[in-house]
């Protein structure tokens, strides 16, 4: 067996799913020697700037870390080349990574992606997945190249996702894993060259990044397509509906099929903690929900409070 040696690595990444895949690699062999993160903005309710998770972590561990508005101009270029990387390893860092920057390290780049390609390349693999109701889904490591992950790949994971497991619940789980993978994945480039499996770009789909748009509940569709677009929405930016102009953002649910009378839309009960509303086939039972301004409520507490019937009408529009 071919001795494997310790790997610079630079490491490209900005949301908290990427924070495991940094400490996998703090904790390993190789050496992280600069963190490149995307610029400080506000976050969270007040607007408050703050750092993001990556950056928090490369802090507390000692690391360089860079924060350039654009990794076009050749500064940037200089900078991250004076490292003197064998490798950089991408995770949810959010821009797409111009040629210039390809071709610094040594080893060239891969990327820890939360799909198992050539599904879902984009921004939100996951939210896309959970909203299409999808069974499987996985981690793939693949080689960055300048087209929108369609780089070769060099290991896969997978994983099922369970019928009432939201974005949030599967993003966690395949930080795990992908962090796992792309250790063992830097392991194996460090003792030589990995096969490299082409892919099929003929089976390519696209997962474009989610907006608020995406949250507007149409009841007229089934009952479990609701249910997995309220799961694949959470935690942000979640789905909504409107009830006397008043804008509800769905939390929890659980569909049931079969036919049902009521128009699409239609409260079918409003009583203790059982919430049914009609759709376009079957029913859907709203158990979480959040009134705009108010803080997320079971059925049971959102009905203790709220004068709704059978008869009532949820619609897309206020």
């Amino acid at each position: 067996m071919v001795a494997s040696r310790s790997l610079r690595v630079v490491f490209f990444g900005t949301p908290q799913f990427a924070v495991p895949t940094l400490d996998r690699l703090l904790a390993s062999s190789h050496r992280v020697v600069a963190v490149v993160t995307q610029p400080d903005r506000p976050r969270g309710r007040g607007q408050k700037t703050s750092y993001a998770p990556v950056k928090a972590r490369a802090i507390d561990a000692g690391i360089p870390v860079l924060q350039p508005p654009t990794l076009k101009d050749s500064r940037t270029v200089s900078e991250i080349a004076g490292f003197a990387a064998d490798l950089g390893v991408v995770a949810a860092y959010g821009k797409i990574l111009t040629e210039s920057i390809l071709q610094t390290p040594a080893l060239g780049m891969v990327n820890v992606h939360a799909s198992l390609l050539p599904l879902y390349r984009g921004a939100a693999p996951v939210h896309r997945a959970v909203i299409a109701g999808d069974s499987q889904t996985g981690i793939t490591i693949m080689r960055v190249v300048k087209a929108l992950d369609a780089g070769p790949m060099l290991d896969v994971a997978h994983r099922s996702i369970d019928p009432d497991e939201t974005s949030e619940d599967v993003e966690r789980d395949l930080a795990q894993l992908g962090a796992g993978l792309l250790v063992s994945t830097v392991d194996r480039l460090a003792r030589g060259p990995v096969h490299e499996e082409p892919q099929d770009d003929g089976r390519a789909t696209y997962a474009p990044r989610v907006t608020k748009e995406d949250g507007v509940v149409d009841w007229s569709r089934s009952a479990v397509d609701i249910h997995n677009l309220i799961r694949g929405l959470y935690p942000w930016p979640h789905a909504h509906t409107f009830w006397r102009d008043r804008r509800l953002i769905l939390l929890r649910s659980s569909p049931s099929s079969g036919t049902t009378h009521a128009e699409a839309g239609t409260v079918i009960a409003a009583h203790s903690e059982e919430l049914r509303v009609a759709a376009g086939d079957g029913h859907l039972q709203i158990l979480q929900l959040q009134a705009e301004g108010k803080r997320p409520m079971t059925a049971r507490e959102f009905l203790a409070g709220t004068h709704i019937e059978p008869g009532d009408h949820f619609s897309p529009h206020p």
